[in-house]
């Protein structure tokens, strides 16, 4: 018997990645996407949607309904997501070979260390680690201090109603990276911009993998810059210990990288850590009185609780295996939900869906990631959250939101969850 279903399936599939690959596709349009499909993505405020949960307890690897001609998984158990992370041999994270001709991103768009494997990842880690050791990040305490103070100047500046997002949240870690990299911040609107475009899907694949485009030719001609006359920051220092032996290319997906690893997902972080944070007064005293062991509690805390990154870069199986008692073929995409795992009674502990300050802190929370593709700035990124946040409360104690919780804009569809506005009063 001709299985003619099988056949419309396989070839509407084909006609959806020869679009995805020309133009993008607009997830949130797709009718014929089922629902249950963008539940990784999407959020009741702060918690992940109920599905998830149950997915996680009674299948933790989940196979999703794609129209594509590739199988995909979605990992929800801790245990499980950690077992794929920690993976280095099975899976591959480069996704060139799903991009090329004229569409709004192609193959030469897409590097950085987050799509790079072994052993170029291993030499394009190496390069860029000693940068992120704590010693070397003491360094810009001071730094990112005077950038705090300065926002938290400019939020005081503008009055009650004042949007938190614009005056502190995305300033301070578009600052600090601007500042790490050695990048010009006159471009700065337009660049913070392309950041928050390309993690959401809600305006469709297009515009996404748009922005990524326009951003790595933001990248490639700051490198080009570099390359004649290197400044101070990392770039200029990579040119310099390097010269020719890395590319133009390789240099500017290390750019991408840290910056979109350490811009959209620190900003979300304080956004939404205020919000959290101002729903219990005695939360916000505790982080206003500033000791540090309850500061740094309190922020493992937030970044567990809150995940950001929804979830890890994807990976494609290098060969058949069984896999939690699945049969996965050679090319099947395999995604983790950190914000699922997070959310898993067996790494948490008791209410694991509940936000507790006192909470014992867990290094082993997947917020960063894991294994070899965990995110390099993460020190960064703790840092900022354990300068900004005391200081934010100690400033304004009386603040509050100017909109109810259950008005805020969030991301509806994205892969960093955030918000991109939220105005407060003091």
């Amino acid at each position: 018997m001709v299985d003619v279903k099988g056949r419309v399936r396989r070839w509407v599939g084909r006609m959806l990645v020869k679009r995805i690959q020309k133009n993008g596709i607009d997830l949130s349009a797709l009718s014929f996407i089922p629902e249950l499909t963008k539940v990784p993505l999407q959020r009741d405020v702060m918690d992940p949607l109920p599905q998830l949960a149950e997915w996680r307890a009674t299948e933790p690897m989940r196979k999703l309904e794609l129209p594509f001609t590739f199988t995909a998984y979605l990992v929800t158990g801790y245990d499980e997501a950690r077992t794929v992370l920690t993976d280095r041999d099975s899976y591959s994270n480069d996704i060139r070979h799903l991009f090329h001709g004229d569409g709004p991103a192609t193959a030469d768009d897409i590097g950085g260390l987050g799509f790079t494997d072994p052993p170029l990842h291993t030499r394009l880690r190496k390069i860029v680690t000693p940068e992120f050791t704590m010693r070397r990040l003491a360094r810009l305490e001071p730094m990112i201090t005077e950038f705090v103070d300065a926002q938290l100047d400019a939020l005081e500046a503008e009055g009650p109603g004042a949007d938190l997002c614009k005056a502190v949240a995305f300033p301070i870690p578009f600052q600090t990276i601007c500042a790490l990299l050695g990048l010009d911040y006159a471009d700065s609107q337009a660049f913070a911009k392309l950041g928050s475009d390309r993690f959401d899907a809600t305006n469709g694949g297009a515009a996404a993998f748009g922005a990524v485009s326009d951003q790595r030719k933001f990248l490639f001609e700051a490198v080009a810059r570099q390359r004649k006359s290197p400044g101070p920051g990392l770039l200029g220092q990579i040119i310099r210990d390097e010269g020719d032996t890395i590319s133009d290319f390789d240099l500017a997906g290390l750019a991408d990288g840290v910056f979109t690893g350490g811009f959209e997902t620190t900003a979300g972080m304080i956004a939404l850590g205020t919000i959290v944070l101002l729903r219990d007064p005695e939360h916000a005293e505790l982080m206003r009185r500033g000791d540090p062991a309850d500061v740094d509690r309190i922020v493992e805390e937030l970044l567990r609780y809150l995940s950001v990154v929804q979830v890890a870069f994807p990976r494609f199986a290098k060969r058949d295996m069984e896999l939690f008692g699945t049969h996965v073929k050679a090319g099947d995409v395999i995604l983790t939900s950190l914000a699922g795992a997070n959310r898993d009674p067996g790494s948490a502990g008791e209410d694991p869906d509940g936000f507790d300050p006192f909470r014992a802190p867990s290094s082993g929370h997947l917020a960063f990631g894991h294994g070899i593709h965990r995110c390099i700035g993460a020190e960064l990124a703790r840092m900022e959250l354990r300068i900004a946040l005391p200081k934010l409360f100690q400033r304004f104690p009386e603040l509050s939101l100017a909109t109810p919780q259950h008005e805020l804009s969030f991301r509806q569809l994205s892969f960093v969850y955030g918000v991109d506005e939220l105005k407060v009063n003091f």
